[in-house]
């Protein structure tokens, strides 16, 4: 991805180069004797111990059948995410054996998360250049693409804006197993690499800085790859969103010197078998408004447009993976600044479609930009509605950083997105949508049809996705997922999450648009 030019600065740079991108394979090498820098297994948590998982006969051999007692002493207790390292057992194949817990296994079964989790911390355990392979247990395709999965997206760092790049390039990751020959698991090792890709792409614009990432550059961004992986993009600028009525988009993006974007991409392969529509929250920059944010509160909002970069993400990998799904996908993006031209709190906005809303709170920004974006993908007819937003504090204090919430207007819908996110390694929780939400937001304002809050300081989430709903076609069904938490990481890398910007949501709609397929 192009990081375009700061002011002060001569030359652009640009992270995502070709010789910047691990490259991951498969392999029927033996663990004890394949040529790598690092070798990752997993250790199981035992009551009073820890055991090794199949696949690892060869390595327990090398160490005179006395890898789980050398382990052991070292301290390893097998507890998920615990890094125990011990020095290779060839001189001149591999120089470092990195041993990952796996946490226990109840049901004699490890799930793929895990496996996702421990490919994740290994890789990080290894330096940048260092190859890396991976003798995690495999036995079938699905745990081979949560293999690699986690190791492509374990190894990650966003490094354009450092002024002292390294020089390490990746070294190659390997996934060593059996089914190295197997159609299903180069299926899924292709799968893995197209995901990993997307989930990269996504944190690299949720990183850059506000001020190289306004609504038109991320439209010019999307323009580039639609074209790359041929699917089309529409770009609606200022001007037509005027002409258009899109009145929520136009009132949030009017304080900003930078104007607003609805970008609409269209993935249509022969014959789908159903269409999903994703819409995202793309608020390049969240000060507020004129209902302005405290100065803290201010730090991580660059993030505010994870959504939309999730959607364009997975709709991206959807085209590159040839999933027989068609997609369209909104991103309404604005930038939310206080001016002299801002929105003001109980301004009227005439959203797409010709409802009202009355805005008591600028700072309630985001549910306006989709609100206009989910009237105009109710137009195309889709089976099923997906909204990704950073929406609410409220959800974050409901959910915690990790989890996000989960809302529909049908339990049906609800179920499908929930298990797709279950599926993909993505946690996150069914909320309501208490139909009392509505009237609240319907009886706050008294010259419009709706205001963009309820004036209570309880049930924000709640609200948020009720004011939502508002603008989704009856009998269309919908679901709303609320990513304030998971996102952006403002603490430490854990897993394969690093800090800043972690890509969520992409590999739901994935797995979502696979699963129906």
């Amino acid at each position: 991805m192009h990081v375009p030019s700061r002011p002060g600065t001569s030359a652009t740079r640009s992270r995502r180069t070709e010789d910047s991108v691990s490259t991951i394979t498969l392999s029927k090498s033996d663990a004890a004797s394949v040529k790598t820098d690092v070798v990752v297994i997993g250790v199981v948590k035992l009551d009073g111990g820890v055991a090794l998982p199949a696949g690892t006969e060869s390595l327990n051999a090398a160490y005179d059948g006395k890898l789980v007692e050398v382990l052991s002493g070292l301290g390893a207790t097998g507890k998920a995410g615990e890094v125990t390292k011990v020095p290779g057992p060839k001189p001149g194949k591999s120089a470092l054996l990195v041993a990952v817990g796996l946490g226990t296994a109840p049901d004699g079964e490890l799930k793929t998360e895990d496996l996702r989790t421990a490919a994740g911390v290994g890789v990080r355990a290894a330096k940048a250049s260092q190859s890396v392979a991976f003798a995690l247990p495999t036995p079938d395709a699905d745990c081979v693409r949560a293999v690699a999965e986690g190791a492509l997206i374990g190894r990650y760092a966003f490094t354009a804006y450092k002024s002292e790049a390294t020089n390490d390039a990746p070294g190659n990751l390997t996934v060593l197993t059996d089914l190295a020959r197997n159609k299903d698991a180069k299926a899924a090792l292709e799968r893995a690499s197209i995901v990993a890709d997307a989930v990269h792409q996504v944190r690299d614009w949720v990183n850059m800085p506000p001020s190289d990432l306004h609504p038109a550059e991320f439209a010019e961004h999307v323009q580039k790859l639609g074209k790359e992986y041929g699917v089309k993009v529409e770009v609606l600028d200022e001007k037509a969103l005027a002409k258009g009525g899109y009145g929520g988009i136009l009132g949030v993006g009017q304080g900003s010197s930078h104007p607003p974007r609805l970008i609409r991409i269209s993935y249509t392969p022969k014959k789908p078998v159903t269409h999903l529509a994703y819409v995202g929250k793309g608020i390049t920059f969240d000060s507020g408004g004129l209902s302005l944010k405290t100065a803290s509160g201010m730090i991580s909002m660059k993030a505010d447009m994870a959504g939309a970069a999730a959607v364009v993400g997975a709709t991206l990998a959807i085209a590159r993976l040839g999933l027989p799904v068609q997609v369209t996908t909104y991103a309404a993006m604005a930038e939310n600044m206080p001016s002299g031209s801002a929105a003001r709190p109980s301004d009227v906005l005439t959203m797409y479609g010709g409802k009202t809303v009355e805005v008591l709170n600028t700072d309630a920004e985001g549910r306006l930009v989709l609100g206009d974006a989910l009237v105009r993908a109710s137009e195309d007819q889709p089976d099923l509605i997906v909204d990704v937003a950073t929406l609410t504090g409220a959800c974050v204090v409901a959910l915690g950083t990790k989890v996000a919430g989960a809302f529909a207007n049908t339990d049906t819908a609800r179920e499908r997105v929930v298990d797709a996110a279950l599926a993909a390694g993505e946690a996150m929780w069914p909320l309501p949508i208490p139909a009392e939400m509505l009237d609240k937001l319907k009886n706050h304002s008294k010259v419009a049809d709706l205001a963009n809050i309820t004036g209570e300081p309880w049930g924000g989430a709640l609200a948020a996705a009720a004011f939502l709903g508002d603008f989704v076609e009856e009998g269309i069904d919908w679901v709303h997922l609320d990513v304030a938490g998971p996102a952006f990481n403002d603490g430490g890398p854990s897993g394969y999450t690093p800090t800043g910007g972690t890509g969520y949501a992409v590999r739901t709609l994935v797995e979502l648009a696979a699963a129906t397929a």
